[in-house]
């Protein structure tokens, strides 16, 4: 019996980079998506929005749009740059995703809102990638 946990073990843990993939994919797509909808440039809507000064929006739309690209496309560089980029995209979701929290979302703190939503579960992804890098 422990035999046979053993080798599903085995034949599920070479599935492990395939997981990590499909998880880069649906979090770097989210983010092109949400930074490609802020286009054309500035975006109208953080800008009124949010008061903000429309460099400011528009390096929030530019980030977002080049950080899911980064993050997709540094998974097939199997090299240090790959890590590197990993994580820079990782720590750039976390800093987008907090001040997301800080300023368009604070009453959600600690709330069901908070953990049903779409941006809890992309903090935690630029946090798995933060910490993950490249590495299998």
């Amino acid at each position: 019996m422990n035999n046979l946990f053993v080798k599903f073990d085995n034949f599920f843990s070479n599935f492990e980079a395939l997981g990590s993939l499909f998880f880069r994919l649906a979090v770097g797509s989210a983010f092109i998506i949400y930074g490609y909808g802020k286009f054309p440039l500035p975006p109208e809507g953080l800008i009124e929005y949010f008061s903000l000064p429309p460099f400011l929006a528009s390096l929030v739309a530019i980030s977002e749009l080049t950080t899911g690209i980064v993050l997709i496309i540094s998974h097939f560089i199997k090299n240090s740059l790959g890590n590197i980029l990993t994580r820079l995209a990782g720590l750039n979701i976390i800093i987008l995703m907090v001040c997301i929290f800080a300023v368009a979302h604070r009453d959600w703190f600690i709330t069901k809102q908070l953990f049903t939503s779409i941006q809890i579960f992309l903090l935690v992804g630029g946090l798995y990638f933060l910490v993950k890098g490249n590495k299998i």
